[in-house]
């Protein structure tokens, strides 16, 4: 395993550490520092090939920050920065050809679509005026994640896993938690944040064989030549 991705484990395992036991110094030693190992993996794999992954790792460790800290000015400051990285991830994938990938798959962008409706309007009457963050960056993150696959199956459950995490998220600012809700929040996260970057970091891309099935008797799109690109409560 590349040392980088042997840090990453190691800074996981000590942010996941911390959140177990409520121990905050040790999510601060550890948390702001899992997406830019992440960034320099990636750019000492593929350099400025994919410019828009490597910015969506920059915001989302600004978003990492803001959520460590408490309020409703953290929380609204980490939904801003995550939507950027949300968009961020999504043109990353479009300049893989998602928008023709997804051309032959509307099924499945209606399911996310619908998926993303049902839980906004489940939610709203508990949420209050966080309704108005949440929706629109839950949009972009059903997007980024629909468009995941363009770049094969490690996107395609990293996009998944992201929206597991801020799900459960936007469950605790409903105040619908959980025992260990947290923890999993993070497990997620971490999980989907290092799916994204090794996707982007690999040279091959396989398919996810039920996404791929409509396409069999003609290719799916390749990668670009030039390249990709209640209370707030902390993640």
């Amino acid at each position: 395993m590349p040392p980088l991705l042997v840090a990453y484990a190691g800074l996981v395992l000590l942010n996941l550490t911390g959140v177990a036991l409520h121990h905050e110094v040790l999510e601060w030693a550890g948390k702001p520092l899992l997406a830019p190992v992440l960034a320099l993996y990636l750019w000492l794999r593929t350099g400025r090939s994919h410019p828009f992954v490597l910015a969506a790792l920059i915001l989302s460790t600004a978003g990492d920050v803001a959520l460590l800290l408490s309020g409703t000015g953290a929380f609204m400051a980490g939904v801003a920065c995550f939507l950027g990285a949300q968009v961020c991830y999504i043109t990353a994938f479009a300049k893989q050809g998602a928008l023709t990938f997804l051309r032959a798959r509307r099924r499945w962008c209606a399911g996310w679509l619908v998926a993303w409706a049902v839980g906004n309007v489940a939610l709203a009457p508990l949420l209050g005026a966080l309704v108005w963050a949440v929706a629109p960056y839950s949009l972009a993150l059903v997007a980024m994640a629909c468009a995941a696959p363009v770049r094969g199956r490690r996107a395609a459950w990293g996009g998944a896993l992201f929206v597991c995490s801020d799900l459960l998220i936007g469950l605790g600012a409903a105040g619908l938690g959980f025992g260990g809700r947290p923890f999993v929040v993070m497990a997620t996260y971490v999980a989907a944040q290092y799916l994204l970057t090794v996707a982007f970091a690999g040279t091959s891309v396989q398919r996810t064989a039920w996404l791929s099935a409509a396409d069999e008797d003609r290719p799916c799109a390749t990668p670009a030549a030039d390249g990709a690109d209640g209370p707030p409560q902390r993640r």
